[in-house]
């Protein structure tokens, strides 16, 4: 498996937690966003949407994390990112699209770019702007942790699921553009006991090769 990505991409970090659980191995191939890299012809020739990340398989580009990660439940589904029941399973899914369709789009890197390019935003701005949907996102996300999920340290249950390889890189971003995250105690319980696991460990931006 290679896998193109860049250390401080949220979805590049998501895959990386989720390949990780797995227990697979995989390549790294870094594609440098500060440098445009993503914007070259050599990597839209793997990625025509020139975004990240990209999981190549045996010769098979795969793009876009939700689709990935539901390939690799499916071909790997051992240990489960997702739970058996139905109705678990879509509640699951359900607290991975608060994050993944409903927070995540509007504040990564193209989004940024345009309102700092084109709208004239800085950073004070930026860091609002990207406050504002996080928090949106993250209290309806622990509201729905509040309703009964778990109090056993994770999203849901007491191991991590699709639902944790999604959040803890939306936290790690809300910590970037500096939102105060004292007001979600169960979002940063799951954290904290994410962070004692080697799979998110090895996952975290500062642990990649081309971090710096």
């Amino acid at each position: 498996m290679k896998l193109y990505s860049f250390f401080r991409s949220g979805t590049s970090h998501r895959l990386r937690i989720a390949l990780n659980l797995k227990g697979l191995t995989y390549e790294q191939v870094a594609v440098d966003l500060r440098r445009e890299e993503h914007l070259g012809d050599a990597y839209r020739s793997i990625n025509p949407q020139q975004l990240v990340p990209a999981l190549n398989v045996d010769g098979m580009t795969m793009t876009q994390t939700p689709a990935i990660i539901e390939w690799l439940e499916e071909r790997y589904p051992q240990p489960p990112l997702l739970p058996q029941d139905p109705l678990d399973r879509a509640h699951v899914r359900a607290l991975a699209a608060i994050i993944g369709c409903d927070v995540h789009p509007v504040n990564n890197r193209r989004i940024l770019e345009t309102l700092k390019h084109r709208f004239g935003a800085d950073q004070a701005a930026i860091d609002e702007w990207c406050g504002t949907w996080i928090s949106s996102g993250f209290s309806a996300y622990e509201a729905l942790l509040a309703a009964g999920v778990s109090d056993r340290g994770f999203s849901f249950g007491n191991a991590p699921t699709l639902a944790d390889a999604y959040l803890i890189p939306q936290i790690e971003s809300a910590r970037r553009f500096k939102v105060d995250l004292a007001q979600w105690p169960r979002l940063l319980a799951i954290d904290a006991s994410c962070g004692k696991l080697d799979a998110f460990q090895r996952a975290a931006p500062a642990a990649q090769p081309d971090a710096s």
